[in-house]
């Protein structure tokens, strides 16, 4: 590729060359018209031997110079590239670190997120129905007239807790959080009772309902794991609303 500076001592080069040609073509016509002398001859033959020299010292100059300004622009070129190559760098380090931080950031801003609901407590409520509903749903077969309409005068029979299948309430938690607390709550479905007046202990029973014993945690899966409890309702007369509420640490 052709720079400036190398065109530019090409054509200062070609123009000293055709002017120092057209001189010596001058001389030698001037020379030749004259008729001189032998020893005119010898001195103008001197004189163009030194314009020669003169000559190819003006193009080895001028390729000289040329050669000494590529060089320079080389030089400068390969700094500027240095020196972009050293900004992109710069830009992709500085890019890196706060990819960095933005993650490092969101990562403590979630986890500061789940320690404050892990201390408020994850919450979950259900509605379990009074066992009436379940036997009858549970019941098979259609009864005789007589015994529908005897079924229907007669009182609602009372359930056993061993007749009634426990509901299982559970709240997700991350999976690396460790469980400090399972607060119990139910109370009847249609009351206003509020829930700090209705906090059951553990394997408490109350009104026929039951919270059993121990939760369970299920097996972490994307992140989360199910911490369960189980209740028995084998009220005939109520359904009831039941409430838990899970507190965590990190």
């Amino acid at each position: 590729m052709v720079t400036d500076s190398i065109l530019a001592a090409l054509i200062a080069g070609t123009a000293t060359l055709s002017a120092s040609f057209l001189q010596l073509r001058s001389a030698a016509l001037r020379e030749a018209a004259q008729g001189r002398t032998a020893t005119a001859r010898r001195k103008n033959r001197v004189q163009r031997i030194v314009l020669l020299v003169i000559i190819g010292a003006a193009g080895a100059s001028g390729f000289a110079l040329s050669q000494w300004l590529n060089e320079g622009e080389r030089a400068a070129q390969s700094a500027l590239q240095r020196e972009l190559q050293a900004r992109v760098a710069e830009i992709s380090r500085t890019t890196s670190e706060l990819e960095l931080t933005r993650e490092g950031a969101r990562a403590e801003i979630e986890t500061g997120v789940l320690r404050r609901i892990g201390t408020d407590g994850v919450t979950v409520v259900a509605t379990v129905p009074a066992c009436r509903a379940e036997l009858a749903a549970a019941s098979a077969g259609s009864p005789p007239p007589s015994a529908t309409a005897e079924a229907a005068s007669a009182p609602p029979r009372s359930c056993a807790e061993s007749e009634v299948s426990p509901v299982t309430v559970c709240a997700g938690i991350p999976a690396s959080a460790t469980v400090t607390e399972v607060a119990l709550f139910a109370r009847l479905a249609d009351a206003d009772t509020p829930w700090s007046a209705s906090r059951f202990l553990p394997g408490q029973e109350s009104g026929q309902a039951r919270f059993a014993e121990k939760y369970a945690e299920g097996a972490p899966e994307a992140g989360t794991r199910q911490v369960c409890q189980a209740f028995s309702n084998w009220s005939a007369d109520h359904a009831r609303t039941v409430r838990i509420t899970v507190r965590y640490s990190l």
